[in-house]
């Protein structure tokens, strides 16, 4: 059974395991370069898949419409053969395995989530096949010593760190900050509170607080509390959507005021709206925005990025940001291509190791591990019309955060 590519730039078919198989394809077939993908169409991960489908796709026809890419002075289309791994990490791995052994693909786009490139990517590593990804966001992925693997997204260690960068900006001695923490016990938010921790030592900063929030994420009052009585500089919240919803609220109800206040999922939670008044000033951060002052020889700046998305695909109001960085995963392969002058892998993968470079994304440089070490994640900070202003320095911020209960 065939489910037909809606969207189909320069793509393939997406063809289920018990379907019919197109004829094998080559790395380099003709003038073409075609890179494989195992993506989420359907299952829970089917919404975000399709914005990294669709942030390949216009990649890959903004590259082509440019002229392609050039290796051995000959020009080269790209395209993309999808599998819909239907959100299922098993079949993800095994539709990776399909790619390479039956297609004959041998340099890969990675699928949605970390989870499911937790389960490719010992099947791309054991072929030797390169991948670049683009939306599998855990540290743990880069602690396996993979050599084929490169992610252009800043991992989960980097969503909050940014917020300590900026405390320590604003402070005359960056060791003096008082910084009060407060985590969910998921593997997220433990990676999250690992990055936090790392530059506070870098700073010699000190955490007054550091608590473990309720398995519930109902009612974070106990550390409230100490916050009220210890008056810390700054407060670290990670709790995904709900424990931003219970602080926002509990913040609001205990009437906390520290200058300074950063938190996962702002958005998710809708804090700007169920509780305005407390979330003046909240930093809370994402991979992207369509205003960051960055910008690339292809795709331009990142306003212009989104706007030719946006025409491409007009059903969006805003742009998630899974697509930006799936379009960036693509440019990797372009110049990695270009750089190595060749098709042979083990050339191509030193080529995207050797990758630093400064994209409409955000800057782009590979660490040993293979995760992106030059983009930050970016902070928006909420203002009292509840808009969210992008935090690129301290003298962006709106510092401290004055709410007068």
């Amino acid at each position: 059974m065939f489910f037909k590519n809606a969207i189909g730039i320069g793509a393939a078919l997406a063809i289920s395991v018990a379907g019919v198989t197109s004829p094998a394809l080559a790395k380099v077939e003709g003038d073409t370069i075609t890179l494989g993908s195992s993506i989420s169409l359907t299952g829970k991960y089917a919404t975000n898949g399709l914005h990294t489908q669709r942030g390949y796709d216009y990649a890959v026809k903004t590259i082509n419409n440019a002229g392609g890419v050039t290796v051995g002075g000959k020009s080269y289309k790209l395209a993309v053969k999808y599998y819909d791994d239907e959100s299922t990490p098993a079949r993800g791995a095994q539709l990776v395995e399909r790619l390479i052994q039956q297609d004959g693909i041998e340099f890969m786009l990675g699928p949605y989530s970390s989870g499911m490139t937790k389960a490719i990517a010992p099947v791309s590593e054991k072929f030797g096949v390169p991948m670049v990804e683009a939306e599998g966001a855990s540290r743990s992925l880069f602690t396996q010593g993979y050599k084929y693997l490169f992610a252009v997204l800043s991992t989960s260690e980097q969503y909050l760190s940014t917020a300590i960068e900026l405390a320590a900006q604003k402070a005359s001695d960056p060791s003096t900050v008082k910084v009060a923490m407060a985590f969910e016990s998921d593997p997220f938010s433990m990676d999250v509170r690992a990055g936090v921790v790392d530059t506070m030592k870098k700073y010699g900063m000190k955490a007054i607080i550091d608590d473990q929030l309720p398995a519930d994420l109902s009612d974070m009052s106990t550390t409230l509390t100490k916050v009220k009585a210890l008056k810390p500089d700054v407060l670290i919240v990670s709790g995904h959507s709900k424990g931003a919803a219970t602080a926002a609220r509990q913040i609001n109800e205990m009437k906390i005021n520290v200058p300074m206040i950063a938190m996962t999922h702002c958005e998710a939670a809708k804090v700007h709206e169920k509780f305005p008044k407390a979330a003046n000033g909240f930093l809370c951060p994402t991979q992207w925005v369509e205003g960051l002052s960055k910008s690339d020889s292809m795709f331009g700046s990142a306003a212009e990025w989104n706007a030719g998305f946006k025409g491409d695909n007009p059903s969006y109001t805003s742009v998630p940001y899974q697509s930006a960085q799936a379009s960036a995963a693509v440019y990797v392969w372009a110049k990695a291509f270009a750089a190595a002058n060749s098709f042979d892998q083990d050339k191509v993968r030193d080529a995207i190791a050797a990758t630093e470079m400064e994209t409409f994304y955000g800057d782009i440089k590979f660490s040993e591990a293979g995760n992106n070490i030059a983009k930050p994640m970016f902070m928006r900070q909420i203002d009292t019309n509840g808009k969210y202003n992008l935090v690129e320095t301290a003298k962006d911020m709106t510092h401290p955060r004055n709410v007068n209960y």
